[in-house]
This record gives C-alpha cells, sequence and structure tokens, in this order.
C-alpha cells in the first residue's frame, strides 16, 4: 500500500489543506467573537455557509460519478483558493457580509471536494486495507488540526489576524498543485450519453440504501456524533469563558484530537476483536456519556478527560463508518452516496449548530450538554433495541475479514 504513490499525494494534500482549514477557522472564530455577540448569531453566520453546499450536493454527487474524480477535486480546490480572498477583503473592510460571501464559497467546494475524495480512496488500494487507510486519512486530518488550531492560536498572538488567512492561502494552492500529481485508474465504463447527468440523481441511491440494512443504520447512528460536533466550536468558546482561562481552548483541541489519532491508529485492532456493530453502537454510547460529563465544564480536569473520552470515540466511530459505506455500496454509486451522505450530514449539522446557539443563549452550556447527551443515549438505546436482532448483526459479523 505505502509504495503507492496516491495514497502519499492524498495525505500529504489533506495534511496541508487541513492546516489551512484550521487556520482559517481560527480566524473564523476570532473575527465572529470581535464582530457578533451572540452565540446564535454566529451560528446562523455558519449556517448560511452550509446552506449554500446543501444547495449544490445532488449536482456534486452526479458530476462526481459521471466525471473525473481528479478533475472534481481541481475545481473545488481552485473555488477554495478564491473563497479566502473574501475572508480578505472582509478583515480589510470590517464587513460581516464579506465574510458570508467567504463561508458561502468554502462551503460549495467542499460540497464537491468531499464525495470525490470518499470516491477516490477505495480507487487507490485494496479493499482489505480501506479500514486503515480511513484511520490514517482521518488520524492526518486530526494531525493537521492539532497543529493548525495550536498555530492558529500562537499567530493571532503575535501577527494580525489576515495572516492567519494568508497562511490558509498558502496551503490551499499547496493542496492544488498536488492533486495534479494524482494517477487514478477510474471506471470509464458509464458512458454520459446511457444517463444524462441531470437524470442521475439520488433516487437511485435510495434503493440501496433501504437494500443494505448496515448502511442504512450506519447512516441514522452518524447522527449522535454530529449532536456533539455540531456545536463543537460554540462549545469550546462557552467553556472558555465558564472558566475564564483563553488556554483551554488549546488543551481541548489537543486533547480531542491526541485522542482521536490514538483511536483511529486502533480501529483495525479494535475491528479484529469486536465485530463493527459493537464498534458503532459503543463508540456512540460513550459519546453521549461524554456530553453529560460537560455539566461538570467549569473544573479544567474534567474538561479535558471529557474531550479525551470524545476523542477516541470518534476516532474508532468515523473510520468504521466510512470503510462501511465504502465496502457495502456499489462504486459507481460512490459519488452520489457521498454526496447525498454529505448533504445529510450538513443538514444534520445545520440543524445542531442552530439549536446549539439558541439553547447556549437560552439555558447555558451547562444544561444543553445534558440534554444532548441524554438524546445521545436515547438514540443510542433505540437504535441498538431496534437492530439487535436484525440480520445485518450476524452479517457484519460474517465479512469481518473485509476489515
Amino acid at each position: 500500500m505505502w509504495r503507492n504513490k496516491n495514497i502519499w499525494i492524498l495525505l500529504t494534500g489533506e495534511f496541508i489543506a487541513g492546516l489551512g482549514l484550521w487556520l482559517g477557522i481560527i480566524g473564523d472564530l476570532e473575527f465572529m467573537q470581535e464582530k457578533v455577540p451572540s452565540d446564535f448569531l454566529k451560528s446562523l453566520l455558519m449556517t448560511i455557509g452550509l446552506l449554500a453546499g446543501l444547495a449544490f450536493g445532488p449536482y456534486a454527487g452526479r458530476l462526481t460519478d459521471r466525471s473525473s474524480k481528479k478533475n472534481v477535486m481541481l475545481i473545488a480546490g481552485l473555488v477554495r483558493i478564491i473563497s479566502v480572498v473574501f475572508m480578505l477583503i472582509a478583515i480589510t473592510t470590517g464587513s460581516i457580509w464579506w465574510m458570508v460571501l467567504f463561508l458561502i464559497l468554502l462551503q460549495i467546494s467542499v460540497a464537491f471536494y468531499f464525495p470525490a475524495l470518499q470516491a477516490t480512496l477505495p480507487l487507490v488500494v485494496a479493499e482489505k486495507d480501506l479500514l486503515q487507510l480511513n484511520g490514517i486519512h482521518m488520524n492526518v486530518s486530526t494531525l493537521s488540526r492539532i497543529i493548525g488550531t495550536a498555530l492558529g492560536g500562537f499567530l493571532l498572538v503575535v501577527l494580525p489576524l489576515s495572516f492567519l488567512y494568508i497562511g490558509s492561502l498558502v496551503t490551499y494552492v499547496g493542496l492544488f498543485i498536488l492533486t495534479f500529481f494524482l494517477d487514478i485508474n477510474e471506471n470509464k465504463a458509464i458512458k454520459l450519453e446511457k444517463q444524462p447527468l441531470e437524470k442521475a440523481g439520488f433516487k437511485q441511491v435510495f434503493p440501496i440504501i433501504n437494500g443494505v440494512p448496515i448502511v442504512f443504520m450506519t447512516l441514522l447512528i452518524t447522527i449522535v456524533p454530529t449532536l456533539f460536533l455540531g456545536g463543537f466550536n460554540l462549545m469550546v468558546i462557552n467553556i472558555s469563558e465558564i472558566q475564564g482561562n483563553t488556554a483551554i481552548k488549546g488543551w481541548v483541541y489537543a486533547a480531542e484530537g491526541i485522542s482521536f489519532m490514538i483511536g483511529a491508529l486502533l480501529i483495525r485492532k479494535i475491528n479484529n476483536q469486536l465485530s463493527p456493530y459493537v464498534v458503532l453502537f459503543g463508540s456512540s454510547f460513550v459519546i453521549g456519556l461524554s456530553q453529560l460529563l460537560l455539566y461538570f465544564a467549569a473544573n479544567p480536569l474534567v474538561t479535558v478527560f471529557v474531550f479525551l473520552l470524545f476523542g477516541f470515540s470518534v476516532g474508532s466511530f468515523f473510520p468504521t463508518a466510512a470503510t462501511i459505506f465504502q465496502t457495502q455500496v456499489p462504486k459507481d454509486f460512490h459519488g452520489r452516496f457521498f454526496s447525498f451522505r454529505n448533504m445529510l450530514d450538513r443538514v444534520t449539522y445545520q440543524i445542531v449548530l442552530l439549536l446549539s446557539g439558541f439553547l447556549l443563549d437560552f439555558m447555558g452550556l451547562q444544561l444543553m450538554c445534558v440534554a444532548f447527551g441524554s438524546l445521545s443515549i436515547f438514540m443510542t438505546a433505540i437504535f441498538y433495541g431496534r437492530n439487535r436482532n436484525n440480520r445485518f448483526g450476524t452479517t457484519l459479523e460474517q465479512k469481518q475479514d473485509v476489515f
């Protein structure tokens, strides 16, 4: 696997792009903290960008299945580069509306890039290596997040805000150049003339989802980590304010990131001992428990422990879920399926983001986390109870060799 140059290009690209992304996110939080006093208004601003990405989701999936995935990633990369220019204008003018335009273009680029990337991974390795590659890919992403957030916090102290986005621009250009060197053997068997682009939509994906119970269940249970992740940045800001300590932001991001990497590194060994079915439900339960523990967010030690617990859980959850999708959904439908999944994640994320902003203003962090944690554990119990005796539980055990 490691002799394949495409893997090194994708992993290196993920790392440098992740640095740019998290430099930008730290910059976004700083800009909004200065310009927008309300958590709910902050969540509304973030939602506008997500809505734009959601609108382009169906077309992105169709285009990914019908076109070169490399070309789709290149176009998305170019849009991402252009978006940063608008954020630099926002900083210069102090205008929130330029930031909104930046968020819209950035999320549109993500709507195209994510399905193309997820559809590319199964094309560069054998199925038996997919779980390992997914874990490593997510670890690289997490490492870039740890370094990016730490670097972003440092740069905010010593340099003007605009330098964070200049750093993002440089990394996005690097990713764009690296993508040119990808050499992917894509399936060219299906021609555009046989199935017009505008008709190759999600309707063909729904029967596949309904026909493979493990795919349907995994899509549903992904809601649980989204309940935590949707308001993640807003929660970090609130934890910092509750404790009166800005340094806790860095500790929280670092704890969650390092723990995520450990979980993703150990996921293959975990799946050798337990079925993916057990991994998904076990991780989901621990995610809900970690939310409940944030009731004690005033205590720095408990806070760091919570994010260590959460990080390990999602580090086990997401590589397992990604491998299930990549192996159980036919490759000809990967673009549309991952675009649909991306849209579903965005809708859920958007709802959670808005709800988090509202609840943080209305009841505060601690009560909100109790509500979300209770809901997560309740949903996990319901999903587990409904699916415990279903056939796919046995099917997963039989297909353990895929992982």
